[in-house]
């Protein structure tokens, strides 16, 4: 609409002189400019001519802000939908020689545009209701399927606080709530696992503890219910006493099972390993030369290791005093020390009986004995193994056992060598 403008102002800004005869001459020289209202203004906004009939302006001042905008010599351009119309508006000066002489309105009331603009609000608005209403349907959807998975962690929390460990979160989806069920079925595995392992314990526990209660309940009733002679009474005594102590080591190991596993603060110190193994052997030589065992050391090397002094004396106080318990009379036991760039390496051999290959992966359990009978006859728990198993790997050791039936059993221990070369500068 503003280049018709211009043609217009073109043609005009060529007449001899701006007046209601000349322009309107003019007006009728141009092609049809298909617009609903043509005004033309002169340098004041006085209306020279005015298309519009119904409610003309001729020798009226107009002051539309279009054609004021237009007399201070810049060209102006208006646009806006209303009632389902289109209204357009455009004016320019019209300059003569440089000189401003008037300016050039056109109006355009387009219906056609407008019926296309309503259509296409209502297609907008129509699109938006039902975009709209999928938004919602899909939230409604989204934020149900979102409750109904927390109300399903939250009911398998109450039931695992009630103590079924058995209980799994079965959900779909690589999500955040995927990501806490994997966590939450994997916390009951452990609990589950532990639930386990504690019955187990109650269980194994309570049975080796029942054996000795029972053994010294009976002896005692004998005592009262018989009369014995005063050495008979001193045997059973005896035997009560015997069975008291074997109740005394066994809370002793379960209380230092108890205590490797703990999570309790902890010290480590630089230990050197001889010393503690000719302190051990020392301590059970009287045992072994009770049943003619033979002990061998070959410390060829020593090395210095970051340990707890008081696991490490455990440790082998308990490989060695196996060795001696389980080995067979007149045997040998032999205990050797080894070293290499990284590690230093305790090995204890018997010239026992040997453990059956089925047993190997089992002797580290709890309560767990190859020979019961045997075991109880030297005291056994079964528990001494399970302690120097957790204490090693709390130290950062390693554990290895090797057996052959008949000819003996091989325990090996390694931990790794503490260079304080190389911390000096």
């Amino acid at each position: 609409m503003i280049d018709r403008c211009r043609l217009a102002s073109n043609n005009i800004s060529q007449l001899e002189a701006l007046n209601k005869k000349t322009v309107a001459q003019a007006i009728t020289s141009f092609e049809d400019l298909n617009v609903s209202r043509l005004i033309i203004t002169n340098q004041n906004g006085k209306c020279i001519f005015d298309s519009y009939d119904r409610l003309n302006l001729v020798d009226k001042y107009t002051f539309f802000p279009e054609i004021i905008v237009a007399l201070n010599g810049n060209d102006t351009f208006y646009c806006n939908y209303h009632d389902g119309a289109m209204r357009s508006k455009a004016a320019v000066p019209i300059y003569a020689y440089g000189t401003l002489i008037g300016c050039v309105y056109m109006m355009e009331y387009d219906t056609a545009q407008g019926t296309l603009i309503a259509a296409l609000q209502n297609n907008i608005f129509i699109i938006t209701l039902v975009l709209e209403f999928i938004v919602i349907l899909f939230s409604f959807f989204f934020a149900s399927a979102y409750s109904r998975r927390i109300r399903k962690i939250i009911s398998s929390i109450r039931t695992a606080r009630k103590g079924d460990y058995t209980h799994k979160i079965d959900l779909s989806g690589h999500d955040e709530l995927n990501a806490v069920s994997d966590e939450f079925n994997d916390l009951v595995n452990r609990l589950q696992r532990s639930e386990r392992k504690r019955s187990q314990f109650v269980s194994d526990a309570s049975h080796e503890l029942k054996t000795p209660l029972a053994s010294i309940k009976l002896l005692t009733d004998s005592i009262l219910q018989n009369n014995m002679d005063e050495t008979t009474v001193k045997e059973f005594v005896g035997d009560i006493g015997n069975e008291a102590d074997r109740l005394n080591r066994m809370s002793q190991k379960l209380l230092t099972l108890s205590r490797t596993e703990g999570e309790i603060e902890t010290v480590s110190e630089i230990v050197y390993l001889a010393p503690t193994i000719e302190k051990v052997v020392r301590m059970l030589s009287e045992m072994a030369s009770r049943s003619s065992i033979n002990i061998i050391l070959d410390l060829v090397e020593d090395a210095q290791v970051l340990v707890l002094e008081d696991d490490l004396y455990q440790i082998i106080y308990n490989l060695i005093e196996n060795g001696i318990k389980y080995n067979t009379v007149n045997g040998t036991l032999s205990i050797k020390l080894s070293r290499n760039d990284d590690a230093v390496t305790i090995s204890v051999q018997d010239t026992g009986t040997g453990i059956p290959e089925e047993s190997l992966e089992h002797i580290f359990e709890r309560f767990y004995r190859v020979d019961k009978a045997r075991s109880r006859s030297t005291g056994g728990s079964g528990l001494g193994l399970s302690i120097v198993r957790n204490m090693v790997e709390r130290n950062n050791g390693t554990i290895r056992v090797d057996s052959t039936v008949g000819k003996g059993t091989t325990f090996t221990i390694s931990f790794p060598v503490f260079n304080t070369e190389e911390d000096e500068p």
